[in-house]
C-alpha cells in the first residue's frame, strides 16, 4: 500500500511535495501484562519500525502505573503507544514521511504483539501537493 508521488486531480497530474502517511487506531482486549510492561513495549516498538522500513533515532517509556507510554523517534516522524492495561486497551500512531516506509505494516506489528483481540484503524493521508 504505498501512496503514489504523483496524484491525478482533475485530470491533471501533481507532484507531492511532501508524503506523509499516519496510521492510528484502538488496540482492544490485549494482554494486560504485556501493556504494564515497558521494557517489552520498547522493543515491540524498536521491531515495528525494522519492519516498518524506519529509521530508529531514540525510543523512550514512561510506567505511570498501571498504564505505560512509549514514543519513539524515527527519522521519518514517529511512533506512540498509550496503554490502560486494567481495561486491556491501547492506543497507537504511527506517522511517517518516508515514502520507502510502511507505517502500516508496523501498526500491524504492534497489534500482533500486543495480542489484541480486535483493533480499529484509519489511515490519514497527510501529504502536501
Amino acid at each position: 500500500m504505498e501512496l503514489e508521488l504523483v496524484m491525478r486531480t482533475g485530470g491533471k497530474n501533481v507532484e507531492v511535495r511532501v508524503y506523509g502517511k499516519h496510521v492510528y487506531g484502538n488496540l482492544y482486549e490485549c494482554d494486560p501484562e504485556l501493556l504494564s510492561d515497558p521494557e517489552f513495549l520498547k522493543k515491540t516498538v524498536v521491531e515495528a519500525a525494522r519492519l516498518g522500513n524506519m529509521t530508529l533515532l531514540d525510543v523512550r517509556a514512561w510506567y505511570m502505573g498501571p498504564g505505560v507510554s512509549v514514543v519513539a523517534i524515527i527519522l521519518e516522524s514517529h511512533i506512540s503507544i498509550h496503554t490502560w492495561p486494567e481495561y486491556s486497551f491501547a492506543t497507537v500512531d504511527v506517522y511517517s514521511c518516508g515514502k520507502h516506509t510502511n507505517p502500516l505494516k508496523a501498526f500491524e506489528h504492534i497489534a500482533k504483539s500486543l495480542k489484541a483481540r480486535r483493533y480499529v484503524f484509519d489511515i490519514i493521508d497527510r501529504s502536501l501537493t
